[in-house]
């Protein structure tokens, strides 16, 4: 218990992810996630209710993070479990990225114009 007018302890961010530090899917800061909302919010832990709220809207990874106040690499690895568990969906992982030839097309096409 903490002491009156002290700040109250924080989780360890291992605490948070089970221990896990890696992902299975690769999630680029501007990965942009949300959920139609239908999960049981009361079901979920604090930081996954949390994201959760924040995903009604797509929003992108760095700004759950910065959001909810959570290391980038616990709001991945929690992003990768919910992603799995059907919580939220992922959009413009790193590999939908298209390949650096095409990009380098587009860049010569606009630089003609």
């Amino acid at each position: 218990m903490s002491a009156p007018g002290s700040r109250p302890a924080r989780v360890r961010p291992y605490a948070i992810t089970g221990g896990r530090t890696r992902t299975r899917v690769a999630l680029a800061l501007e990965t942009l996630v949300h959920t139609d909302g239908a999960a049981e919010l009361r079901t979920l832990s604090g930081e996954r209710r949390t994201i959760c709220e924040l995903c009604l809207r797509p929003i992108s990874v760095a700004e759950v993070s910065a959001r909810a106040a959570l290391p980038l690499g616990v709001v991945r690895v929690l992003l990768d479990d919910m992603a799995g568990a059907g919580l939220v969906v992922l959009h413009g992982a790193t590999a939908d990225r298209p390949d650096r030839a095409l990009l380098e097309r587009v860049l010569d096409g606009l630089q003609r114009l």
